[in-house]
């Protein structure tokens, strides 16, 4: 049985009449007779009678009847729900991002999707960078955001913005007298609060020591904690140095609550992560555009982004 069939049988039923029902879709009188006909041989069943040169439903036929409509308006929602998931009417976007991006990046992006997609369900889930990045390998999330590095084969990792890493302190630090800071004294000079292995803040931050000959190992960590609120809050009240966003920074910056250490580090840069081998959903490439729309798309002051 095939939907055209069931399309001509209700066609014909709707109008007890051949012709009509043949003129109506657009097919042959022959054509349509036949596929009538090939139906009812098929399941060993008459669905009309043949009274002269009318025709007219059997019990059969007006049983199949509501069985046929029912089974064509289910067709019919199917497709108009791929037509909206097509347009970007309907669906669900699940999302992972790394905690620096999902706090103070990523939420202007998804209210831009939403006010554009209101339709979208957006479902948002934060790790690190390493979970971020298995979520995706492992399904649980069409994309990732992520800041830090990402050595995985089968997974696509584009750059999206960029992103200003700082060293900051408390008031009372020594490094707060903005003397600049030489690569040995961050062994020497200080003891660290740090994000937790596997954070993408912790792994630029050891990768670009590494550069300059410090071996992240020697550094004086007094405390690893799990998130940016966590590290700066240990930062502020005591004599660690620590490293975090910009953006994370900013308002603390501002207030005099924490002070940028002069130790230059260079940028790095948020990114997106998909499966190489899964299909990038529509609403997910719609997404990526509008965190590439603009020079907004980079990280700014905390008040650009503060919703």
């Amino acid at each position: 049985m095939t939907f055209e069939q069931l399309s001509i049988f209700v066609a014909v039923a709707e109008r007890e009449h051949l012709t009509k029902a043949a003129f109506a879709i657009g097919l042959t009188p022959s054509a349509v007779s036949s596929a009538i006909r090939n139906l009812e041989t098929s399941y060993g069943v008459e669905l009309f009678h043949r009274v002269g040169r009318r025709i007219e439903l059997t019990y059969e036929g007006r049983v199949f009847l509501g069985e046929a409509r029912a089974t064509l308006a289910r067709a019919k929602a199917a497709a108009l729900v791929l037509s909206d998931l097509g347009g970007l009417q309907k669906g669900e976007l699940v999302v992972f991002a790394s905690q620096t991006i999902a706090s103070y990046w990523l939420p202007a992006m998804l209210m831009r999707f939403k006010i554009r997609y209101p339709g979208i369900d957006l479902k948002l889930m934060i790790g690190n960078t390493t979970t971020a990045a298995k979520a995706v390998l492992d399904g649980l999330a069409e994309v990732g955001f992520v800041e830090g590095s990402v050595d995985e084969p089968a997974l696509h990792v584009q750059p999206l913005a960029e992103d200003e890493l700082l060293v900051v302190v408390g008031p009372r630090h020594p490094w707060a007298r903005g003397k600049p800071i030489a690569p040995a004294e961050l062994v020497s000079g200080t003891k660290w609060v740090m994000r937790e292995k596997g954070s993408g803040t912790r792994s630029a931050f050891e990768t670009a020591i590494s550069n300059l000959g410090i071996v992240p190992g020697d550094l004086a960590v007094a405390l690893e904690l799990p998130s940016n609120e966590a590290v700066i809050s240990a930062a502020r009240e005591g004599l660690c140095a620590t490293v975090v966003s910009g953006a994370v920074a900013a308002p603390l910056l501002t207030q005099g609550l924490l002070v940028k250490a002069r130790f230059p580090l260079p940028s790095r840069q948020f990114a997106i992560l998909r499966h190489k081998q899964r299909h990038s959903s529509r609403a997910s490439l719609a997404l990526e555009t509008i965190c590439r729309e603009d020079k907004a798309a980079e990280v700014q002051n905390w008040d650009d982004w503060a919703l």
